[in-house]
């Protein structure tokens, strides 16, 4: 009598053990892992900043002597509004040396869509990070001939801009007695008018 009353039980034991080793064989296989060379990291894909047609070329002498040829892909562009809507700022800054390297072009009588020669331009450079600023003292010694300044398709408010800047005179050091001399300087860039 003992065993008979123990039957039922021991029935649903072994169902429920055949279901668990069913289902468990029903379950496929973990998908191996990938190779090792198929999950290494790619590079991130780099933006251009100056619209893929940036380029900063020229020659730098006295505290810094360089020659530049900075293409779209070593180069970042920016740009601002000078001051009352005069003119623009064209920033470029590209690696020299391990040190980041920025100029400035500030030409506060160009609008939008304006080309010609002979634009007065204010020309700063920087060594970013280490307090070392050059400038030019005034409006009299360098000047731009801009040859392209014209909007990106689909872009109303991005204008590329290309040109070149020469000096007659160095530019001195900000608190130094260090000096740069800026020779044929050649460029493509971005320039926005808007304040957005």
């Amino acid at each position: 009598m003992h065993l008979i009353q123990k039957k039922p039980y021991t029935r649903k034991l072994l169902a429920a053990l055949l279901t668990t080793f069913g289902s468990l064989a029903a379950c496929e296989e973990p998908a191996p892992e990938p190779p090792a060379d198929a999950t290494a990291d790619t590079p991130p894909i780099v933006e251009s900043t100056c619209g893929d047609t940036g380029r900063l070329a020229g020659s730098l002498s006295g505290a810094i002597n360089v020659q530049l040829d900075w293409p779209d892909d070593d180069l970042r562009c920016e740009s601002m509004p000078r001051p009352d809507s005069a003119g623009i700022r064209l920033r470029f800054s590209g690696e020299i040396n391990a040190e980041r390297l920025a100029i400035i072009v500030a030409l506060p009588t160009l609008d939008a869509g304006a080309t010609g020669e002979g634009f007065e331009s204010n020309v700063t450079i920087t060594v970013e990070d280490s307090g070392r600023f050059f400038s030019t003292p005034n409006l009299d010694t360098c000047w731009t001939d801009i040859a392209t300044n014209a909007p990106f398709p689909d872009e109303a408010d991005l204008f590329n801009v290309v040109g070149s800047l020469s000096c007659v005179g160095p530019l001195g050091e900000i608190n130094g007695d260090a000096y740069i001399d800026v020779r044929d300087l050649q460029f493509s860039g971005v320039a926005t008018w808007s304040k957005k």
